[in-house]
C-alpha cells in the first residue's frame, strides 16, 4: 500500500484511530455489547513477565492458537492498521506473520515515528487498539503482536542487553539493583534476560512507574 508522504503528530495519529473507529463499525475498537468486561482487558500475558504478573492481573497464562486463528487474527489486524493508514495519509507494507503461539503484523518500508512515540507509547497505544479491533470480529481474547518500523527487535535487543548488564552486576556485588519504569513488554524481555544469566528477578510497583529488580542467588 502506499500513500501521499505526510509529516503527522501524534495527536493527529490518534485522531486518526477516533476517526476510523467511528466510520467503519465493523473495525471499531469497541468490545461487542453482551461482552463480559472482563474479557475486554486485553492483558498481554506473557509480556508480564513472570507468574507472579499472572497472579496479580488474575489471570492464567493463555494456552496454544491453531495457526489458522492466528493467521485470522493477522488478517483482521492487518486490514485495521492498513484502515489507520489511510486515515493518517501515512505509507508503509504491511507483513504478517505467526511467530510461536501469536500472530504478528508489521508496517514496513517507511519511517512511521508517529506511530512508535516516545518509548513506543503510540505503539503500545495502537497495538492494544489493533487488539481490541480483532476480539470484535473473533469474540476471543488476542495476544497479537504489532511492531512498526523494526522498533521491537531493536528495543528486544537493547533491553536484553540491560538485562544481562543488570544481572553481571548484582552476581558481583551481591545487592538487588532496580532498574527504571518500563511496560510490560519491555519487563519481560529483561525478566528472561536475567533468568538467561541465571538470577532471579520480579516487577514492583504500580503501572505506569512499575519495575523490574534484579536479585542476587540466595
Amino acid at each position: 500500500m502506499s500513500q501521499g508522504e505526510s509529516a503527522v503528530t501524534e495527536p493527529q495519529v490518534a485522531a486518526a484511530d477516533q476517526a476510523q473507529a467511528v466510520r467503519a463499525p465493523d473495525d471499531a475498537a469497541a468490545p461487542p455489547a453482551d461482552a463480559d468486561p472482563g474479557e475486554v482487558q486485553l492483558f498481554d500475558a506473557d509480556d508480564r513477565g513472570s507468574e507472579e504478573e499472572f497472579a496479580e492481573a488474575g489471570e492464567a497464562a493463555p494456552g496454544l492458537t491453531d495457526v489458522a486463528d492466528l493467521e485470522l487474527e493477522g488478517e483482521i489486524a492487518a486490514d485495521y492498521i492498513e484502515g489507520l493508514l489511510d486515515v493518517a495519509d501515512l505509507d508503509g507494507d504491511i507483513d504478517m506473520d505467526v511467530d510461536g503461539d501469536r500472530a504478528v503484523v508489521s508496517v514496513v518500508g517507511a519511517t512511521l515515528d508517529e506511530l512508535v512515540g516516545p518509548r513506543g507509547e503510540v505503539l503500545e497505544a495502537l497495538q492494544e487498539l489493533t487488539r481490541l479491533a480483532v476480539h470484535r470480529h473473533t469474540g476471543t481474547r488476542t495476544r497479537i503482536m504489532i511492531d512498526v518500523g523494526g522498533y521491537r527487535l531493536r528495543r528486544r535487543s537493547e533491553l536484553s542487553e540491560k538485562g544481562r548488564e543488570a544481572a553481571d552486576e548484582v552476581k558481583r556485588t551481591g545487592v538487588p539493583k532496580k532498574l527504571w519504569a518500563m511496560n510490560p513488554f519491555e519487563r519481560k524481555i529483561v525478566h528472561d534476560a536475567v533468568a538467561a544469566a541465571g538470577l532471579r528477578s520480579e516487577s514492583e510497583g504500580e503501572e505506569p512507574d512499575r519495575r523490574v529488580v534484579v536479585l542476587p542467588v540466595g
